[in-house]
């Protein structure tokens, strides 16, 4: 199984931090942010190559953190040439790419490099091969339908497949939201060439989401524990030194 950490975008909402800092890297309670997603991966044997997709103002920024991170994965930095927010390819754009460049034929599970989360790999991934070959994404109960408004919300049957996705609804059907981990069994990965061909939404995974759920089957996996989607200064000043991992 292989890995992939989104890691290519700009951050503008983060600025001033972010202008020579990607945000993945930004400290969080003493390390880089991206630290802590590989200690999640480090919790899964079956993943031996971890891929970390960048544009070009960050990707020699990526190829130094690489370099001192100490990982029993092997880690490949991949850049997708773009120089500005207004160029970038956009995260399902970006996937694709590195499908396409790596010859990635098996497994992946997809990551954004902004979100903080405290649950056990280990249970996503078994639940996500018990579903396999489906798709199989995580959702957090945010507890509030005013606050899953912010996000892609997701509503479930008893067997924990997705029957509809609305991104940022006014009217929410359930508190559950979308993060962005994805896990894509081999025989799926032709997917996201498919959607390309259909839409013209390569940025905002949710739309993915959303076109494989009327597409395809895709399952949940629902966790409680702490989460944080790091897409403003205000999550970000409050995480940094209160983040427990």
């Amino acid at each position: 199984m292989k890995a992939l950490i989104l890691a290519a975008g700009y951050a503008t909402r983060l600025y001033p931090l972010t202008i020579n800092r990607p945000k993945p890297l930004l400290p969080v309670r003493g390390r880089p942010m991206i630290d802590y997603i590989m200690d999640k991966l480090e919790e899964l044997p079956e993943v031996d190559e971890v891929y970390v997709v960048t544009n070009n103002r960050f990707f020699k920024h990526f190829e130094e953190w690489a370099a001192r991170h100490k990982s029993s994965k092997k880690i490949t930095t991949i850049n997708d040439k773009t120089l500005s927010n207004e160029e970038r390819l956009g995260a399902i754009g970006d996937m694709q790419l590195v499908i396409k460049e790596k010859g990635i034929d098996g497994d992946l599970l997809v990551i954004a490099g902004d979100n903080l989360f405290a649950f056990n790999m280990r249970d996503f991934i078994d639940f996500a091969k018990r579903h396999s070959p489906n798709c199989s994404i995580v959702l957090h109960n945010i507890g509030s339908k005013e606050e899953a408004r912010r996000y892609g919300v997701v509503k479930t049957d008893e067997d924990s497949k997705l029957l509809s996705f609305a991104e940022k609804p006014a009217q929410p059907e359930s508190t559950l939201v979308a993060i962005c981990l994805y896990y894509f069994p081999k025989d799926k990965l032709k997917r996201v060439s498919e959607y390309l061909e259909e839409s013209k939404h390569k940025d905002a995974p949710g739309n993915y989401i959303s076109w494989l759920v009327a597409n395809d089957s895709v399952y949940g996996f629902v966790f409680d524990d702490e989460w944080y989607d790091i897409g403003d200064k205000s999550i970000y000043e409050h995480v940094k030194d209160n983040y427990k991992g």
